[in-house]
């Protein structure tokens, strides 16, 4: 294939490594050295983490958490252009801002549709355009490209800029960036640990399953506390599904597999309009607006999530068969 998505995961890597050098030259942060090293150390995780063994991996996870978990991590100072030229800039570019936003899911929709099947035909060499395995990814990945390049050309700013506001932007989040790819190895492991089993045992002991409302019931709202306490979808879908959804709906009631992992992921993401856990998601745009109430956006997504999660039990019970 010609674009893979382990190239874009060598371009993660590279920018993470950027961040660690610019906030190991950032005199103006005492914690630069620190900051630096979990920044690089997280650089390493998608730069050699494919071809690393799963225990040194391991160890680089614990001891990027180490770092963070005693406060060791801090953004550096920004140096952002001042505001009147920033102003001046908007007001000169006016909606065309929106233009890089926006290029993002139409590249990724016309990679994942139009382009899936185009090959690359060389003589003796033939490949697929884009990973096949990953194609939604990997388009995503094209998307993003190609909206940095139009930056640039809108601003006429250089890539190099484009790296700049990333590392700000990534030292504004701080450790949350990685809390995602955290969650979800840590779904992995419970899943690999049995706590699905543990959850198929408690639920069909304690919970009257032979109802099917009370299964769709218990499928969704599992699927939403699960990812308010692990704070990600993802770490919560292979638990719940492998208790209740797999066994239960599909084992019992025969529903559609993907109709059941559809309903069920919109359903986790209600749990994530609900959690702190969700920090990057929830605490970290709290922090950035400067709000006083840290739970401002929480509070605000609760009358949505609510409605929602009672919404995707309904549309389970009656569309698990399509």
């Amino acid at each position: 294939m010609i674009l893979a998505l382990d190239d874009f995961y060598v371009l993660v890597g590279l920018l993470f490594a950027a961040t660690a050098i610019m906030n190991l030259r950032d005199r103006s942060n005492p914690l630069r050295f620190t900051s630096a090293l979990f920044w690089g150390l997280y650089a390493l995780l998608y730069l050699a983490g494919g071809r690393t063994p799963p225990a040194v991996t391991g160890l680089l996870m614990v001891a990027m958490a180490l770092v963070a978990g005693v406060g060791l991590v801090r953004g550096g100072k920004a140096n952002p252009p001042p505001e009147d030229a920033r102003r001046a800039s908007a007001a000169r570019l006016g909606h065309r801002l929106l233009v890089p936003a926006l290029a993002i899911p139409v590249v990724t929709m016309i990679g994942s549709t139009l382009l899936k099947d185009v090959r690359i035909d060389l003589g003796a060499y033939s490949a697929p355009l884009l990973d096949p395995k990953n194609l939604t990814l990997v388009s995503m990945g094209c998307g993003s490209i190609v909206a940095l390049a139009l930056a640039c050309w809108l601003t006429r700013a250089t890539p190099l800029q484009g790296v700049r506001e990333a590392r700000r932007l990534i030292d504004a989040m701080g450790w949350a960036v990685v809390l995602p790819h955290m969650l979800a190895v840590l779904g992995l492991l419970f899943s690999e640990a049995g706590v699905g089993k543990a959850v198929a045992h408690i639920t069909t002991s304690y919970i009257p399953m032979d109802s099917r409302l009370v299964a769709c019931a218990a499928f969704c709202i599992g699927m939403a506390l699960f990812t308010v306490v692990m704070g990600n979808g993802f770490a919560a879908f292979p638990v719940i599904a492998g208790g209740i959804g797999i066994p239960i709906l599909v084992g019992v009631y025969h529903a559609n597999p993907a109709v059941m992992a559809a309903i069920g992921m919109f359903s986790a993401y209600c749990g994530t309009l609900m959690t702190p856990m969700a920090a990057n998601f929830n605490i970290v745009p709290a922090a950035l607006l400067e709000l006083p109430d840290k739970n401002a956006v929480i509070k605000a997504q609760l009358p949505t999530a609510l409605p929602l999660l009672l919404a995707n039990i309904v549309l389970l019970y009656f569309l698990m068969y399509r």
